[in-house]
């Protein structure tokens, strides 16, 4: 962990998949492996058997990256390689550019800034400033910070939460429901952050975060109970409120190409998209002279 962190320090990056939280707490479903190859870091994911491959992090090394392709090419699944930031997309059609490269807009991230999520400013956020205001009116609440002496109490809600979304019968709820409990269980260890809402009755809402760069940090898990009109907004914007003295930035990971998901970030107004670019096998197959 700590090395992959280093390689984080050293190269800062943009995009949410590109942390140790999500490395670690999503390792049980994407089996992330990686390996420290002349001074840079590379990292793989492998997903049901499909390995995708990721552009060396470090000091840039032509030779380097045309091994990585051809690797990619023979052990790669249907989208052996894929870029997520621009550096590593510019590289890699500066290099190859005859080969098409695609991008993933179900996997772009949305960045906002930490100061509108937290003052909602203007008449485009008039209608969450409404709900919100409505919360507020309608919900005795507290705000507290996520540590030890309440662990333990959010354990107890996410079951209460894994019952309600029914995890067990649909996979990729399955598999979230292991990653936040994991973010849980190694809170502190992994470099987590967060916050909860309590109200009268028992704890109604969390959101988790850790850092991306100096400027930016992804919300990694937000959850909140039904019967609270508004709550999930409200949580949104405490978690602005706590951080955006010390980050200009909020990455709140992508839609995953869920309408629904997608209409509620796009109504938040990003001020910009981290993307994602990937490449084809069959397109590697066309070209596969120029690095193997």
């Amino acid at each position: 962990m700590d090395i992959i962190n280093e390689f984080f320090r050293q190269y800062p990056q943009v995009h949410s998949d590109n942390t140790i939280i999500t490395i670690l707490c999503w390792n049980h479903y994407a089996h992330y492996h990686y390996t420290i190859r002349n001074n840079t870091l590379i990292i793989m994911t492998d997903i049901d058997g499909d390995r995708t491959f990721r552009p060396p992090i470090g000091e840039k090394n032509d030779e380097l990256l045309a091994d990585l392709l051809c690797l990619a090419y023979r052990d790669g699944g249907s989208t052996p390689f894929q870029m997520l930031d621009e550096d590593g997309y510019n590289w890699f059609t500066e290099r190859y550019p005859g080969i098409p490269v695609y991008e993933d807009r179900d996997f772009a991230d949305y960045v906002y800034l930490s100061t509108d999520l937290a003052t909602l400013p203007g008449r485009q956020y008039l209608t969450i400033r409404g709900h919100i205001n409505k919360f507020n009116r309608t919900t005795e609440y507290s705000v507290e910070e996520i540590g030890s002496g309440n662990i333990e109490e959010i354990t107890e809600f996410l079951e209460k939460w894994c019952e309600w979304k029914h995890c067990d019968e649909y996979p990729i709820l399955a598999h979230e429901r292991d990653a936040v409990f994991f973010s849980i269980d190694h809170f502190d260890e992994i470099g987590c952050h967060g916050i909860l809402i309590r109200t009268k009755k028992a704890i109604g809402a969390i959101a988790i975060w850790g850092n991306l760069n100096d400027e930016t940090i992804v919300v990694h898990f937000e959850k909140a109970l039904p019967g609270f009109e508004g709550i999930y907004k409200a949580i949104n914007m405490q978690t602005a409120k706590a951080v955006q003295s010390r980050h200009r930035y909020i990455n709140r990971e992508s839609d995953m190409g869920e309408p629904g998901l997608r209409e509620a970030k796009t109504r938040y107004h990003p001020h910009h998209m981290a993307p994602v670019w990937f490449i084809r096998r069959s397109d590697m197959e066309a070209h596969k002279e120029f690095f193997c």
